[in-house]
């Protein structure tokens, strides 16, 4: 197990170097000069250059990516900022702030708005995936199977305004939505944020349901399933005990991209209802042609994903002992 850790944790660590050089090429490739955004109004030829010699854009591209990768391994006390401590990813180009400052910043809110939506998703998706295999063939099978093809064909983008319109402007049950410090008032952080939970697990339980309902009745026709059964085990012993196990490997594999890929930012459903997270970060960072912050933001968001990949791996030899003994 320590070897097979080791090796994805090094696997992961060169794939975050390719895609930081992958990146870094991109940002050059657009038409837009960073500078010219810091320049203003009244900008010179000369302010021009100032502002790439600060900003360090007047040295090559191998030559700023090398600055980039010393200052993120070892931290810099050249930035006419101030130190910027390990790991360092500089200072924004458009705020003036430090990349990894704003991101923790940012964190807090993609953090409650993915472990809450996770939770939501988690206990519906698969409560309602199980009872539909335990009850397949019938009536309410057929309704969740139906409806949750219905839902999962839905978007963020379409629920979230509706959601809004009806809870928050017409029927003014909830205030708009918010993130709020959850040190300061656990209530306020739940109210604000009951919406964005609601929407964003709306989306994710449909495919969780049509999942545990797929991954559950495969399950029940393994061998040693059938055997339990012919040993006189009763049905909701084995269903429980053996098959519902065993149909959790493809729901941990998923689960465990999906949370990594939110935890990285949910774009869409941060900027859908205004919360200040990962996601609406690394959109502001595309617009305002911020390389710091840029790079801050992937590298960050492909690292969670990575490491959720690693952890749902060793999580498997616990699952199924199949996989340990393999």
């Amino acid at each position: 197990m320590l070897r097979f850790l080791v090796r994805r944790i090094l696997g992961a660590v060169v794939i975050l170097f390719l895609l930081s050089i992958v990146t870094f090429l991109l940002f050059f490739g657009m038409p837009r000069d960073p500078a010219l955004l810091m320049c203003g109004k009244t900008c010179n030829p000369t302010s021009l250059a100032n502002i790439h010699h600060v900003l360090g854009l007047d040295k090559s591209i191998p030559e700023q990516y090398w600055i980039f990768l010393h200052n993120l391994i070892l931290g810099s006390d050249k930035f006419a900022q101030g130190p910027c401590p390990a790991p360092c990813f500089g200072y924004s180009y458009h705020t003036n702030d430090q990349v990894w400052a704003t991101m923790m910043d940012r964190l807090p809110t993609t953090l409650s708005l993915t472990l809450g939506a996770s939770v939501v998703f988690l206990f519906v998706g698969l409560g309602t995936g199980m009872l539909a295999a335990w009850k397949r063939g019938t009536l309410l099978d057929k309704t969740v199977t139906a409806g949750s093809m219905v839902i999962s064909s839905m978007q963020i983008y379409f629920l979230g305004p509706l959601a809004l319109a009806a809870l928050v402007y017409q029927s003014h049950i909830f205030d708009k939505p918010a993130y709020n410090d959850f040190t300061a008032n656990p209530v306020t952080w739940f109210t604000g944020l009951i919406i964005p939970w609601v929407v964003l697990s709306t989306i994710f339980a449909s495919q969780y349901t049509r999942m545990a309902r797929s991954s559950m009745i495969e399950q029940l026709q393994e061998e040693h399933v059938r055997t339990a059964r012919a040993k006189g085990m009763s049905r909701r012993y084995v269903f429980f005990r053996y098959a519902w196990r065993g149909s959790l490997i493809p729901i941990v594999t998923i689960f465990g991209i999906d949370l990594g890929a939110l935890l990285g930012g949910a774009i869409i459903t941060e900027y859908t209802f205004g919360l200040p997270g990962l996601g609406r970060l690394a959109v502001e960072s595309v617009q305002f042609s911020d390389l710091p912050l840029l790079l801050g933001v992937m590298l960050f968001s492909a690292s969670m994903i990575l490491l959720f990949n690693i952890l749902v791996d060793a999580c498997y030899a616990f699952i199924d002992p199949r996989v340990r003994l393999s």
